[in-house]
């Protein structure tokens, strides 16, 4: 019966048919014992949408620590005590040489990030000659930026100046976005991404699975995200901080984690899914399964306030998987 339902599923969406809300919640249903016929099924979506190339970015905390939003999850949140190191804004010579590393380690991407609810012009100024700086020296290299909550003079100067994608992710569910913050609002986070696709930049926008949020929400977030037209969605998945206000969570476990992006998948069928922080912690010896259910695109190198794989032995896994990684031939 699983696998009857699965299959019609799955033909449908490989004939560019979207699912039902409650089609969605009876696939996030199927007991986590039954994974392999999900992930066969997504793995089909994947392949016709996506093909087998996998995308890899590299990302960089160009500014760290002392924000003042409450994030529950956020390790960088001056309201909580976490022991992260707080340092400004870097140079634009530092961005230069850590765009310079991820593209030595094969990263086709790579994302300037800065903690904060937003940027000062002073900053702006900074990193969009860095982005100039970046582009012309490594023009194969697309530059991406997350830079908190924008105005539109301020995206003007970033497109201006090169950037090829910016970041700015929703975390979660409308409907479970005020548990997680109160110092902003979902509708203040949509506003910035509405400007960024105006502005006819590409938009990289998901969150983080595993904030305590319910089943329905998760499914709840994945259609605002299709209905927004993103163009990557990166999914993390909770890795409780000491210090912060999730440190004693539960994070979800690993095949739960495949049948989320899985569910992404069958959501949204043709954008780019990238599998971001909590992979390695979380997923552990299964990581290889995720591009199986879904992904096309990770993260190489450390996130912002945890550690990552070494890229080298990301692109043995990916070779050893036969896959492509994107830009190498």
């Amino acid at each position: 019966m699983i696998k009857n339902f699965l299959s019609q599923l799955e033909k449908r969406v490989l004939a560019g048919k979207e699912i039902t809300f409650a089609e969605a919640e009876e696939l996030y249903h199927i007991d986590d014992n039954n994974i392999m016929p999900i992930l066969s099924s997504a793995s089909a979506i994947t392949r016709k949408y996506r093909k087998d190339i996998v995308n890899l970015c590299a990302i960089t905390a160009a500014r760290s620590g002392l924000c003042p939003e409450d994030c529950a999850f956020c390790a960088q949140s001056m309201r909580h005590h976490t022991g992260l190191s707080v340092y400004p804004l870097i140079s634009e010579g530092e961005m230069l040489k850590r765009a310079e590393e991820a593209q030595k380690h094969s990263a086709n991407r790579f994302c300037i990030v800065t903690s904060g609810r937003n940027v000062n012009e002073k900053e702006i100024e900074v990193i969009a000659r860095a982005i100039k700086k970046i582009k012309n020296k490594f023009p194969s290299l697309k530059v991406d930026a997350s830079l908190g909550i924008l105005k539109e003079p301020e995206i003007e100067k970033l497109k201006a100046a090169g950037l090829d994608r910016y970041n700015h992710n929703l975390e979660t569910a409308e409907s479970y976005f005020p548990k997680i913050c109160t110092t902003h609002t979902y509708a203040e986070r949509l506003s910035t991404i509405k400007l960024i696709k105006k502005a006819g930049i590409e938009i990289c926008c998901g969150g983080i699975i595993g904030l305590g949020e319910s089943n329905a929400q998760r499914i709840e977030f994945a259609f605002s995200l299709a209905e927004l037209d993103i163009d990557s969605l990166p999914l993390n998945f909770l890795n409780p901080v000491p210090g912060t206000s999730l440190e004693d969570i539960q994070p979800p476990s690993p095949f739960n984690i495949l049948k989320t992006i899985a569910l992404f998948r069958f959501i949204i069928p043709k954008k780019e899914i990238r599998i971001c922080g909590g992979r390695q912690v979380n997923l552990r010896s299964i990581q290889p399964f995720i591009f199986m259910a879904g992904a096309d695109a990770i993260i190489i190198g450390n996130y912002l306030t945890t550690k990552g794989s070494e890229p080298q032995d990301d692109l043995r896994m990916l070779y050893d998987l036969g896959l492509t990684v994107d830009g190498i031939h």
